[in-house]
């Protein structure tokens, strides 16, 4: 061969055959391979064993860091948890010192329980759902045999992996794409669902079989995403989906997300119940053995596999295409489309896909619209951002027009990073390690590398070194935030990370002292924790051991989850020192415990009593910073550097600690709008911010004095009453200061609105 032998990083693992739904668009038991019916029902142990082997095998050969392991079916909750717990821990055994396993299971989700999950949370098993969007929507399709929904049970499983001890195992939700169903109602149905992605796909099709097209349109399932873009767009893009993501990819040069589209060689086999190796699952639509290589794990490696046809040909990228893709102006981002979608009998898959006028459609539609967005001047808002502008000028704000404060302020921490990279000297080789690293993770994990940079306290880093007040720190923060990136992307790579004054800063996830001034860490990560190796000696940290006084030299950053909200209790960053008051050190185990009694008191009421406020707050604040108030008093801070934090004492009373964080979110989101529209001058800005402050507090004081009884009624209606007056006066000066710009002057409207409105 003139190229090397590839890999492959992907193994899709059949631990059961059979299916206890019957989706009519099912491409295993509906298109036109019956390959099924000869198989065992599961996975026999000898077949587990000898595939874990196989794998174990090819990654030593080719030294790769990480393999992706999917448990399918049919249905594989049906393989039941023992025998699942024996596929898992054949893998990990097997993959133990040779590289990580990131291992998953697709389910159809109407047999998980908490038996399974626990199972899952235990052995580190992510879990992505089937889901065709709302009750009429999935009914159309996905129903048992006596044609029962399967809905109900569908939600209840999605609601057992979004509680906050299941929702780390919650992969997505994986729709097939009906163009007969709404697809604002399907959009909205999932995204109501909060998963952490949605992967929307084309239904299975060839030339042969071609796909529904009803109606007149020539591009229907085109027409159909781009209305679920168009809105997805425009509600600040509030969850990743698969499909979109990878067009934008690909139009920036960028790998795809999904075998779907791009020109990235193929990087999967399927190993069935009965221990055959075959090529990816859609080739069954094209024929009756379409993806059989003739091979099984008991008698052939996995380089053995990849040296059939089929899977070579998938290997060449654009040579493997048809001339027509070839010569198509988007052939980077479609890549064909999906293999099996390109069959017709007589040519085979030397076809442009069966979908090539729908991806064009949807190709060139996004980019058009990325590139008149990128064109557009400043102006007038446009009716979606007026109508969030108008209700954030309340003093309140969804969960939806938060989360696009949310992603515009990712976006500006993106620019920011971009920005100090270019800083970084031309010979500093430990900067440029640790920002190909950090790329790479980008592409690999955006998620993960999202997480930390959205991270409070990365933007005062990076600030400092724009301004030229630390450009020796830039080596040592890329490389921070390079390796937090790979913990959460749970990536088998290692980082050397600068440290000094003995601490080795993890942006968002903890802190490691190691009782020395300066120096280097090498700090290397797998899947169950992290190793870490300085100054002659090695420490060894393990995720579970998060909990104090299980590693005298970890310092993990306290998550408090309550319902509806995780909030983190940041005593760790060195650089979360942003606020006017100092703050306060590592708390203790009693001191983290008190905090968490108190937050759980001031967010359910909270809940109970301001859930207008509270709606947002859980979508824009995961980071309370604790501070230390030498002279007593309920003291909290904000600042516009820290955009996802807030500073609070811990005053002692949850209700007062709910009117401290209500504060100081109301001045965090501000200056987030304020990041996006000029509303107001610089001088200006404090007022604007307090008045706006005194809009929440008054509001506040105003429910208590409602819910309250006796004395505590009068004394919370006095208080409501001077929040107001201060308000009123606040919002006077600023209307006739002859200095607000016009969307100034709507939004202090629209406050004062808010105001009047209370009396």
């Amino acid at each position: 061969m003139d190229r090397p032998l590839p890999s492959l990083s992907q193994f899709v693992l059949k631990v059961h055959s059979r299916c206890d739904l019957a989706c009519d668009h099912c491409y295993v038991y509906e298109h036109a391979d019956s390959s099924w019916r000869g198989r065992p029902r599961a996975m026999p142990e000898k077949a587990m064993e000898k595939t874990a082997a196989r794998i174990a095998e090819h990654a030593r050969a080719h030294r790769l860091s990480l393999v992706q392991v999917v448990l399918h079916g049919g249905e594989p909750l049906l393989a039941g948890p023992i025998r699942l717990r024996k596929a898992a821990e054949e893998l990990y055994s097997a993959l133990d010192g040779v590289c990580a396993l990131d291992l998953r299971i697709h389910t159809n989700g109407v047999l998980l329980n908490e038996r399974f999950c626990d199972l899952f949370a235990e052995l580190d098993i992510k879990v992505g759902v089937s889901l065709d969007g709302d009750k009429a929507s999935n009914d159309r399709h996905r129903r048992y045999a006596d044609g029962r929904s399967s809905h109900p049970q569908v939600l209840r499983a999605v609601d057992l992996l979004n509680r906050p001890t299941y929702r780390r195992l919650f992969a997505g939700l994986l729709c097939t794409i009906d163009v007969e169903n709404d697809p604002l109602a399907v959009y909205d149905a999932l995204v109501a669902l909060r998963p952490p992605r949605i992967d929307f796909l084309l239904p299975h099709a060839t030339w042969d079989v071609p796909p529904p097209r009803p109606g007149a349109s020539a591009t229907p399932y085109a027409d159909w995403l781009d209305a679920v873009y168009r809105r997805w767009d425009g509600s600040g893009r509030p969850v990743p989906v698969r499909i979109f993501d990878s067009v934008l990819r690909t139009l920036r040069g960028e790998s795809s997300l999904t075998e779907s589209l791009g020109l990235a060689p193929a990087d999967l086999v399927v190993i069935e119940t009965d221990g055959t190796f075959e090529q990816a699952d859609s080739l069954k639509t094209a024929y009756d053995g379409a993806p059989v290589t003739g091979m099984d794990v008991f008698a052939n490696s996995v380089d053995e596999v990849l040296e059939h046809p089929g899977l070579l040909a998938r290997q060449l990228g654009v040579e493997q295409l048809s001339d027509q893709c070839r010569a198509c102006p988007v052939v980077t981002s479609c890549g064909g489309g999906l293999y099996a979608h390109r069959y017709r009998t007589g040519s085979g898959f030397d076809n442009p896909s069966v979908f090539c006028p729908d991806l064009m459609a949807l190709i060139t539609g996004i980019r058009d619209r990325e590139a008149a967005a990128a064109r557009q001047p400043a102006g007038p808002l446009g009716s979606g951002e007026a109508a969030d502008l108008d209700e954030l000028a309340t003093g309140f704000g969804s969960a939806e027009i938060v989360g696009r404060l949310v992603a515009a302020q990712l976006g500006l921490n993106r620019e920011l990073l971009a920005a100090v990279g270019e800083r970084a000297p031309a010979g500093d080789k430990a900067a440029a390690a640790a920002w190909q690293l950090l790329r790479q993770l980008d592409q690999d994990a955006p998620h993960a590398v999202d997480a930390v940079l959205a991270h409070p306290y990365t933007r005062p880093w990076a600030l400092r070194i724009l301004k030229g007040w630390g450009s020796g720190t830039i080596a040592a923060g890329l490389a921070e935030l390079a390796a937090a990136s790979a913990m959460r992307a749970r990536s088998d790579v290692s980082v050397v990370v600068p440290v000094s004054d003995g601490l080795l800063r993890l942006p968002g996830i903890g802190a490691v002292t190691l009782g020395h001034e300066s120096g280097h860490a090498e700090v290397a990560m797998d899947v169950e924790g992290f190793s870490l190796r300085a100054a002659g000696r090695m420490l060894r940290i393990a995720w579970e051991e998060g909990v104090d006084g299980l590693t005298p030299h970890w310092r993990p950053v306290r998550l408090v989850e309550l319902p509806g909200w995780t909030v983190a209790l940041e005593d760790t960053d060195p650089l979360r020192d942003v606020y006017e008051c100092p703050v306060a050190q590592r708390l203790s185990v009693a001191e983290a415990k008190l905090w968490a009694e108190d937050l759980t008191g001031a967010w359910s009421l909270i809940q109970r009593q301001l859930p207008l406020f509270g709606a947002g707050l859980a979508a824009g604040l995961p980071v309370i910073t604790p501070l230390h108030s030498p002279d007593g008093g309920d003291v909290g801070a904000a600042s516009r550097e820290a955009f996802g934090a807030v500073g609070s004492v811990r005053p002692g009373a949850p209700d007062r600690l709910a009117l401290l964080i209500i504060r100081e979110f109301q001045r965090m989101k501000l200056g987030a709008v304020l990041d996006r529209h000029d509303l107001c001058p610089g001088p200006l800005v404090g007022l604007m911010q307090e008045a706006y402050a005194l809009l929440a507090v008054a509001d506040f004081w105003r429910v208590r004095g409602r819910t309250a009884d006796g004395k505590s009624a009068r004394t919370a209606q006095a208080q409501g009453a001077d929040r107001r007056q201060q308000a009123a006066k606040a919002i006077e000066e600023l209307a006739g200061s002859g200095a607000l710009t016009p969307l100034g002057e709507r939004f202090v409207s629209g406050m004062a609105d808010r105001l009047h409105s209370m009396d």
